[in-house]
């Protein structure tokens, strides 16, 4: 007798990491299965983007969670997924069944976080789903889009090198500089992420 596939199941995102003070806004499609048990973004421990983020803003991407949020929060970096339920088996973008997706309010967000001016999609689904369920009905002019490589490991065409070369556009390169000035005073940090044990959150 064989086993039967596990049925797709109607799920949620959760709230965002954001304080007023944000100016980028970095979008996810929908949470998946390992982020979603532990409520905390980006959980499964092959997705680069917590190293990717250690890597551009000087921090351990072996930190706690909460030490990793007050990092990102600290260089005014915001994170949320653009839908806020679907139904889905598993954890794949592309199981994601189209006529069930509900995007979240991006309209009281933006209202309530307005230093944000610019965007990044976490992937090619995060951006498809923003074009087809918010950006239709948002009135927010003067933000600027971009779309990134996906951090999933399920998007492993690109190296975690050439993913990070992509990714370094979220920062301005003034801020760039002075991470990297951080950086150098805090051989700590440096050490911690180059750890050759390449751990991901």
């Amino acid at each position: 007798m064989t086993a039967r596939a596990p049925a797709a199941a109607r799920v949620r995102s959760f709230a965002p990491i954001a304080d007023k003070r944000a100016e980028i806004l970095i979008l996810g499609s929908m949470p998946g299965e390992a982020s979603l048990k532990a409520q905390q973004y980006y959980a499964h421990p092959q997705n680069a983007f917590w190293r990717i983020m250690a890597e551009l803003l000087g921090f351990d991407s072996a930190a706690g969670y909460a030490t990793r949020v007050r990092e990102l929060k600290a260089a005014r970096i915001a994170v949320w997924d653009v839908l806020q339920t679907c139904v889905r088996e598993g954890s794949l973008d592309s199981d994601i069944q189209r006529d069930t997706q509900v995007a979240n309010d991006f309209a009281a967000f933006l209202r309530a976080h307005a230093k944000i001016r610019r965007v990044f999609f976490n992937g090619a689904k995060a951006q498809a789903c923003f074009a087809q369920h918010v950006l239709p009905r948002l009135d927010a002019r003067g933000i600027r889009y971009a779309r990134l490589p996906s951090t999933s490991p399920a998007h492993a065409a690109l190296s975690f090198q050439r993913k990070l070369t992509a990714w370094r556009k979220i920062l301005p390169a003034e801020r760039r500089t002075q991470i990297a000035a951080r950086v150098r005073r805090s051989p700590v940090a440096v050490t911690s992420i180059n750890s050759p044990t390449g751990r991901t959150a």
